[in-house]
């Protein structure tokens, strides 16, 4: 006789993703569906799981990662993997390599080698070109199998290269026929299953060599042009990231979102998500884009925001891409010795006294995809060291700047330097600091809180897969778990709120209609979590890009197991090897 399911989950306390509150029952999976969530569920199974004293919820949706490249030579898609995500969505900020004539392979890679930090080594090594359309791109990569599911954003940037070549690098405005053949070739995309169009509008965001990405000035007129591909169709997002910037003293923050609004209005009323993050600039400048968002979504024209579970932060470190002597001569001279040669010469007292004595040269501006800040960070280490933090024993994402190396340096009646130099050396040179750029202006995560709670708030800006040398901030689901469901001191977040957010709400607004909560119907994509015991452990980097390269990860500790569509792919927090992962196409 048949057995009635393949696998049930018992005992576990279920959060379901709809906001729901936890409950108890048990889970059966047949066919890599859910078809029975109830208390006692009877019935026989393939197999049991036990998951008494845990939680169980859907698997995590993550809708802003960069696995573009990674994904040609990882099937596992880490870090992210590893943090209960069980959809993927790629293309995010306009980048990506597809469509993408064999002329214009390096043009890509460099765009991704510069916006994203993952090393265009790396990324020449790594991909297999097998393509040149938007279509011909899936069909090469659902000739893998994957741990997890993954999606597709078609990227402005690769659009635009295809369609006007050199002039999209020369910040030439596009023509009408231009603006027809990028749309045609998004709609085709979308036709054939891809998610949504995703652009990038940030000054940081630079080619390898400096320039401007081929999207980053782009009008409302060209925007409403190509979003106007989502109209008809059943399916569809818009996603843009921008920094709403002042430049020459100039605010334009107003004619700014003017433009992501024209491109929301062309797209007909489909969902359309923009990046939320608190800037030193203008510290007040989160509240103006939400009242934006407010008034256009009231409209008929829905805007969510996308926002971060932490400070956006930058891990420095001598294997990191920053490190507070990056610029400094005496430092320059050895950076390209192996890791313990670095250490050796940086531990003498001659070249340690010569290296604190030092101005650091210029690292930004012509030549250089470095963004301005670098050398503004450079230049005041003094001032930016009340927001520098050694990942001491029990670090969390939250310290107090007490903890600060600024702190430290006047504790120990030490200059800034000798305390940052100090700590660079540690652990034989592969200590890491965190630098919360954005997102910590009042010294504590009191203003992510609030963004967290606005109702078209959106968990985002993981990157994972990008700024491989510099973020790790695939680990977002793991911390907001443990952090804002259970660890801070105020305000937190309901545990089932917490749950909707990184399920249901990141699938309802791709479009996912086949996953994000618990129920009959579902696929059977599941987490069986040890909140009590979740936790994250310190970033390390790891050297197992192709070419040699390195990146950060981060292991999390808690995920008693990980199912995608009913297959087991993580048990105890670590991969079983399974690869039930597919390409999910919208609309097909």
């Amino acid at each position: 006789m048949a057995q009635q399911f393949d696998l049930k989950i018992v005992n576990g306390t279920v959060v379901d993703g709809t906001g729901a509150a936890p409950r108890a029952a048990d889970i059966g999976v047949k066919g890599g569906r859910i078809v029975a969530v109830e208390p006692g569920l009877a019935g026989d199974a393939a197999r049991i799981v036990d998951a008494g004293g845990h939680i169980v919820t859907p698997g995590f949706v993550d809708i802003h990662t960069h696995y573009d490249g990674q994904i040609s030579w990882d099937a596992d898609l880490a870090p992210s993997v590893y943090h209960g995500v069980t959809t993927a969505v790629l293309g995010s900020c306009g980048v990506g390599f597809a469509p993408c004539r064999a002329s214009d392979r390096q043009r890509l890679i460099e765009l991704m080698e510069g916006v994203e930090d993952i090393p265009g080594t790396a990324l020449s090594e790594g991909i297999k070109w097998a393509w040149e359309t938007f279509p011909e791109y899936m069909d090469a990569l659902e000739t893998t199998p994957r741990t997890i599911d993954y999606a597709l954003h078609v990227p402005h940037d690769a659009v635009r290269v295809f369609v006007m070549g050199d002039r999209a690098l020369a910040d030439e405005p596009a023509t009408d026929a231009d603006i027809a053949a990028m749309r045609d070739l998004v709609r085709e995309a979308l036709a054939a299953g891809a998610v949504g169009f995703s652009t990038g509008r940030s000054d940081n965001h630079r080619s390898v060599d400096g320039a401007a990405t081929p999207a980053s000035e782009a009008d409302a007129r060209e925007l409403a042009g190509i979003a106007e591909a989502l109209d008809g169709l059943p399916h569809g997002t818009l996603q843009a990231v921008s920094d709403f910037d002042i430049n020459d003293g100039k605010d334009e923050f107003e004619g700014e979102f003017d433009v992501l609004e024209a491109m929301a209005r062309a797209g007909k009323g489909k969902r359309m998500s923009v990046s939320l993050i608190q800037r030193n600039r203008d510290t007040e400048q989160w509240r103006k884009i939400m009242r934006r968002a407010e008034a256009a979504t009231a409209a008929g024209f829905p805007i969510k925001l996308q926002v971060g579970a932490r400070g956006i932060g930058v891990l420095l470190g001598l294997q990191a891409t920053f490190h507070p002597f990056m610029g400094h001569p005496s430092y320059k001279a050895i950076s390209h010795l192996p890791l313990a040669e670095q250490v050796a010469e940086l531990s003498k007292p001659e070249v340690r006294a010569r290296l604190l004595a030092e101005k650091p040269d210029r690292m930004t501006g012509d030549g250089s995809n470095l963004p301005p800040m670098v050398d503004e960070f450079l230049a005041n280490v003094d001032f930016v060291a009340m927001r520098l933090f050694r990942f001491k024993e029990g670090f969390n994402y939250e310290p107090d700047r007490t903890d600060s190396l600024l702190a430290q340096a006047y504790a120990e009646k030490k200059t800034v330097l000798e305390v940052l130099l100090d700590a660079m050396l540690m652990d034989g040179g592969k200590e890491l600091l965190y630098f919360p750029v954005f997102n910590y202006a009042n010294g504590s995560l009191d203003d992510v809180g609030e963004m967290l709670r606005h109702p078209l708030a959106l968990p985002g800006l993981s990157d994972g897969g990008a700024h491989v040398g510099t973020i790790c901030d695939a680990s977002f689901p793991t911390f907001l778990l443990s952090y804002w469901a259970r660890d801070r001191a105020k305000d937190r977040l309901p545990l089932e709120r917490v749950v909707q957010m990184l399920t249901a709400d990141g699938a309802d607004h791709i479009g996912f209609t086949d996953r994000g909560r618990i129920a009959v119907g579902q696929r059977a994509d599941l987490n069986i979590i040890d909140h009590a015991g979740l936790r994250l452990d310190r970033p390390r980097m790891v050297e197992d890009l192709p070419a040699g390269g390195r990146r950060l990860m981060q292991d999390a500790h808690g995920y008693v197991a990980t199912f995608v569509a009913g297959e087991q792919v993580i048990a105890d927090d670590q991969l079983t090897g399974q690869r039930p992962g597919r390409l999910v196409r919208l609309g097909q």
